[in-house]
């Protein structure tokens, strides 16, 4: 009986000094921010969804991208990206774009939640680059698993966000939609429905929470 042949390992990314230095733009541009008014650094985000693009065998382009996903939607807009392009490459700054709602240098005038959301979910059902794929999914993933976790602990959190619970579900269900469309053979498009479901069963009790509430108000005039 012969040896059964063995296995080839699968070729392993390389990450090295570009992913280094991106990891340390990121720490200097985010260096303020906190995840939506909670005492966690913003960093944490930007790792977690590195971490998931990993998983997903993306390349080093796809996780620097990952790590700077957020630079100018919160941190300079325009300018920003235009800087990550110069010092990271027009691919990293393509799929940063492309994973953004907004460029405006000044966040105080971004456009309203619900209209920068649509315009978003609008570039996501035409885009065929599955590296902007694997990072948007990494990004939606990441941030439902923390509202459902969050919101588990204290419904308060709902109050942190721009959007209705209602809305916030709706918004990421047609993501969903989205990448089971784009990306259905996808672990971790898989791990996105279980987390959408989770967070609309929350959704869910605040909501009926909410209306009691008004009903017990408006019952005690």
């Amino acid at each position: 009986m012969s040896a059964p042949a063995e296995r080839e390992s699968p070729a392993v990314p390389h990450f090295g000094r570009r992913t280094e230095e991106a990891f340390a733009y990121a720490l200097a541009v985010h260096a303020a921010q906190v995840r939506k008014k909670a005492a966690v650094p913003y960093a944490s985000h930007l790792l977690a969804v590195a971490s998931i693009v990993m998983e997903d065998g993306g390349d080093e382009d796809q996780v620097v991208a990952a790590l700077l996903h957020d630079a100018p939607e919160d941190q300079g807009g325009l300018p920003r990206l235009e800087d990550i392009d110069h010092r990271f490459g027009s691919r990293v700054a393509g799929i940063v774009r492309a994973c953004s709602d907004s460029l405006v240098e000044d966040r105080s005038t971004k456009a309203p939640w619900e209209a920068r959301k649509r315009g978003y979910l609008e570039h996501l059902e035409r885009e065929t680059d599955p590296a902007v794929l694997r990072v948007a999914l990494a990004d939606k993933l990441h941030n439902v698993r923390s509202m459902a976790t969050d919101a588990t602990a204290d419904p308060s959190t709902w109050d942190r966000f721009n959007g209705t619970p209602d809305q916030i579900v709706r918004y990421h269900r047609e993501c969903l939609r989205v990448f089971r469309e784009r990306r259905p053979e996808g672990r971790f498009v898989a791990e996105l429905a279980v987390a959408v479901e989770r967070l609309s069963a929350l959704a869910d009790e605040e909501i009926a929470r909410c209306g009691a509430e008004d009903g017990s108000r408006t019952s005690g005039r």
